[in-house]
């Protein structure tokens, strides 16, 4: 069973800013962390229920190269990215996502 993926209008800006910082520091880096990104939700369209659950529905992939959490809800027919966090940061930050 494959699901699409969709991104909340906050994980996509989640995503713009982490690959304009990581492409600032590295011409092409941000390419590489947005592909890295692409890899995870692959993943997690195949198999959207590997990754563990961390609150009420929501469940965290981890991405392998950045220390990102991809926090995304199996609905029905589909997958919700809420947020695309970096690991340091508090997860208050995605939880007010409702």
């Amino acid at each position: 069973m494959k699901l699409i993926v969709h991104l909340r209008e906050e994980a996509d800006g989640d995503l713009a800013v982490a690959a304009s910082w990581y492409e600032q520091q590295r011409v092409g880096l941000g390419h590489e962390f947005l592909d890295e990104a692409l890899s995870a939700f692959r993943l997690i369209a195949k198999q959207p229920l590997l990754y563990p659950i961390v609150r009420r529905n929501t469940r965290r992939a981890l991405m392998h190269r950045f220390p990102f959490g991809i926090f995304y809800r199996v609905e029905n027919s589909h997958i919700v990215v809420v947020a695309v966090m970096h690991g340091s940061r508090h997860p208050y930050h995605w939880q007010a996502r409702k």
